[in-house]
């Protein structure tokens, strides 16, 4: 087994070739000159392609795909194209990294809930939406607990952002507060993720400027139990995602995104993404920083 990994390298295995230094430029060759491998926990992260497929019969594949998302009620034939491209749309994210806006008109069957939890399958095996749900609401009584003995100017603007539980028993309302005063918790700025706006023509004009973050249209005049008329995800100034249901499963789709994309976390909420991550996702959860480790200690007292 001592060259296992070398054999497997020499045979053109992608997840190993992409690594090596020989292919890197010759005056770059290097380790840490924009290596590119798994960082949370991919099981698939750049597949080979299928049995008896080449480059150009899944290009063909694809293509018969931009004319396959534009049919009505046509999920099931997009989602066995979109399975079957996984291998080919993946080696693009990894070795290319395109452009959102690019990417976008490339693979538009990708920028649905459904095909977002699927790709996240793909490439971790693990369920999406519903596991990070279930994780949120089993630790959110003692998050609540921890959040509760914050003190100094970041306990008062947790105490205000839980504040609306109180007027919204609602779980989806709990959930929102919670993300949010997690975010205060780790020393980060939420509102440097989650956006919100009261009318749509704002969020036209501000698109462009933001990278990575959750948008939510409030009806004006509302009060903390009205629910946003909109809420969306927008990447590198393009809308991804669109109407979804509330703050918390955007969120999860948004970790969606950060997968199928390969995209890095932002510095400013690099611990936020971890415990999305490694505490609700359960992914790579035996390694974490000491921020975190704290966090999670906390969580099973």
């Amino acid at each position: 087994m001592a060259n296992y990994r070398t054999k497997l390298r020499n045979l053109g295995c992608p997840e190993l070739s992409i690594n090596s230094l020989k292919h890197k430029p010759t005056d770059r060759c290097q380790p840490a000159y924009n290596v590119k491998k798994p960082r949370k926990a991919e099981v698939n992260f750049c597949p080979s392609y299928p049995t008896g497929e080449t480059q150009d019969s899944l290009e063909g594949e694809r293509l018969a795909l931009l004319s396959e998302v534009k049919k009505r009620h046509n999920e099931k034939v997009v989602k066995e194209k979109m399975a079957k491209t996984f291998a080919y749309r993946r080696q693009e994210v990894v070795r290319d990294k395109p452009m959102m806006a690019e990417f976008k008109i490339r693979w538009p069957g990708l920028f649905t809930v459904a095909e977002v939890e699927a790709e996240f399958v793909r490439i971790t095996t693990a369920p999406l939406v519903s596991k990070f749900l279930a994780q949120l609401d089993q630790h959110t009584a003692q998050l609540i607990k921890v959040f509760e003995k914050k003190g100094g100017s970041a306990g008062m603007k947790i105490r205000k952002m839980l504040a609306p539980i109180t007027q919204d028993e609602t779980v989806e309302k709990r959930r929102e507060c919670t993300l949010r005063a997690l975010c205060v918790y780790l020393n980060e700025d939420p509102n440097i993720l989650f956006k919100e706006y009261l009318d749509t023509d704002a969020v036209e004009r501000e698109l462009q400027h933001i990278i990575l973050g959750i948008y939510s249209i409030n009806v004006e005049g509302g009060d903390a139990t009205t629910s946003p008329a909109d809420v969306g995800i927008v990447i590198e100034g393009v809308e991804v995602l669109h109407d979804l249901r509330d703050i918390a499963s955007t969120s999860a789709l948004m970790m969606g995104f950060i997968y199928a994309l390969n995209l890095s976390y932002p510095k400013e909420l690099k611990a936020f993404f971890e415990v999305l991550q490694k505490v609700f996702l359960q992914l790579d959860a035996s390694r974490l920083s000491s921020k975190v480790q704290m966090l999670k200690n906390k969580l099973y007292e």
